[in-house]
């Protein structure tokens, strides 16, 4: 303990606190310069249009070395997270040595070079012999026990928190960074750090309570956030009320390791997961290209999954600082591998609400919302099992909690002022959106606009949250699917008058058609989002 005891006592941390903020520096250059390959290179080559062979290679080696970025970032931050955590550890221990020191010598003992602590003489040696010699000297070192613990406890926690930390740091692998798998492993390196600092992933808000898992991000300091981001992506990143920033930033890492470990096993990949990964590759494309578009059209990962069919959620612009906010829930058919149609159809949504709100579109930012397992429609194969789910609410009653839940956390990241809430179903999203505001506590909307809607799972209006006088109920007179379910299986039929909601007037036709460029269709639903009361227009 000898040398142990001698370095601790008058060990200076300056050199560990600046090898922590050099460390952290580093993460935030790595995750800058990151960015900036995306904003400044692979962005506009997107958006340029570069096709053809080398594209294919091109695209490929950039995105590559933006991984390795990724990776690096990660591990800088773990290294920063690790040292940091040592500090601490090691400054508690040189206190507590420190302290024992210094009460032991109070009680009139000495504490040698190497740590031990010296019995006090409370009586003269040279009487020894007497009787009460023995029980005097006992009495004035009864402590002496409990000093020497303390010193050994407090250089046993510094013994300890270094070599833990040796180890840790041994095991955060350098060689991962020139890998496209160094994401996967970077993550698996993170949860050693967690343990060693101390930080359980259960700590994490099982997502039941947007506003409680708002509340827990909101109480960490920053550098927690970033180890947390760093550790744990895939929880973050479907976590309701954590920052659309910080949910995009989680999200986009799990995607590029997903692709990775998609590319590495791309020879063996079964059908399912070779159309996974065309789907992720077609949603990293599109994220790509909105690098360089103007702050309010950038795009927002807030969630995504490939099992069955997959999931995404992507916003157009940022709904914690939008001053008008739509949620667009897709309906009948739409996955993973056409959701760009969704993304689509979610700009032609902003574009129009910005002709009417006032910082002309800068202030809108519209949610494609696809958090659910939306039922398929084949009628051509004439399989009843098959086409089941479009005839029932049970696809939308297993994820109306889910709904809820992004909604009410939308609420709870806001920035400032309440924005205003739309929330939009199309075809069997509008059942998706009707059930998910029926039950619970709702989806805290302020308007719900619902075209070509074949039900939203309630006879009346007013058995919704949502206020009548704004749920607004559009449909074409050609519309299909209106024409031929409506009433039927799923709920009344929202856009007869004794359903009790308002009718939006529309100019298009089919069921598709109510994102038609230059229609009042889709100029209708801008002036809802924007909150304005939408043109009522002839009846039919």
């Amino acid at each position: 303990m000898t040398e142990n005891f001698a370095q601790l006592m008058k060990q200076d941390f300056a050199d560990l606190d600046s090898a922590v903020a050099s460390w952290k520096k580093l993460a935030e250059a790595l995750a800058g310069t990151q960015t900036s390959s995306g904003k400044r290179v692979t962005g506009p080559l997107h958006r340029a249009g570069w096709t053809g062979l080398s594209a294919t290679y091109g695209f490929g080696a950039m995105e590559a070395t933006e991984s390795k970025l990724g990776t690096a970032r990660t591990d800088a931050q773990l290294i920063a997270t690790t040292l940091d955590t040592l500090n601490t550890k090691m400054q508690a221990a040189q206190r507590k040595l420190r302290t024992a020191v210094a009460d032991a010598e109070a009680a009139g003992h000495r504490v040698r070079d190497d740590g031990w602590v010296e019995p006090k003489q409370a009586v003269d040696p040279k009487y020894h012999n007497d009787p009460d010699y023995q029980a005097v000297q006992q009495q004035a070192n009864a402590g002496l026990g409990g000093f020497r613990a303390r010193i050994d406890e407090a250089v046993t926690e510094a013994t300890t928190a270094s070599t833990d930390a040796a180890e840790v740091l041994r095991q955060i692998d350098p060689f991962d960074l020139d890998k496209r798998y160094g994401g996967a492993n970077a993550h698996e390196d993170a949860a050693r750090v967690a343990a060693f600092a101390g930080i359980d992933a259960k700590d994490i808000p099982d997502g039941k309570d947007p506003q409680k898992a708002a509340d827990w991000w909101a109480g960490l300091d920053e550098e927690k956030q970033r180890f947390y981001l760093a550790a744990y992506p895939e929880q973050l990143g479907s976590l309701d009320g954590l920052p659309a920033t910080t949910r995009d930033q989680a999200n986009r890492t799990v995607l590029d390791t997903r692709i990775n470990d998609y590319a590495l096993r791309e020879g063996g990949l079964g059908y399912h997961d070779r159309y996974s990964y065309r789907g992720l590759l077609a949603m990293k494309d599109r994220l790509d290209r909105s690098d360089t578009a103007p702050a309010h059209k950038q795009l927002y990962l807030l969630g995504f999954g490939t099992e069955k069919d997959g999931r995404a959620i992507v916003s157009v612009g940022n709904p914690d600082t939008a001053r008008h906010t739509a949620v667009s829930v897709a309906g009948t058919s739409n996955q993973l591998d056409n959701f760009g149609d969704q993304i689509d159809r979610a700009e032609k949504l902003q574009g129009a609400a910005g002709r009417w709100s006032e910082g002309r579109g800068t202030d809108v930012a519209v949610i494609s919302w696809l958090d659910y397992d939306a039922p398929e429609a084949n009628f051509e194969a004439n399989d009843p099992e098959l086409n089941l789910g479009i005839a029932t609410t049970g696809r939308a009653e297993d994820d109306a909690e889910t709904l809820r839940d992004f909604t009410h956390g939308l609420r709870a990241s806001h920035e400032g002022e309440r924005t205003h809430l739309t929330v939009i179903g199309h075809s069997y999203g509008s059942t998706m959106v009707g059930t998910a505001d029926a039950g619970g506590r709702g989806l805290d909307t302020d308007d719900m606009v619902v075209v070509g809607s074949p039900g939203l799972s309630v006879d009346r209006a007013d058995q919704l949250h949502v206020s009548p006088s704004h749920l607004w109920a559009g449909a074409a007179p050609d519309d299909g699917v209106v024409n031929w379910t409506a009433g039927k299986t799923l709920g009344a039929d929202p856009k007869e008058p004794e359903f009790g909601g308002q009718r939006m007037y529309v100019d298009t036709s089919g069921h598709s058609g109510y994102w038609n460029d230059g229609s009042q269709s889709l100029n209708n639903q801008g002036r809802i989002i924007a909150g304005k009361q939408p043109n009522i227009g002839p009846r039919p």
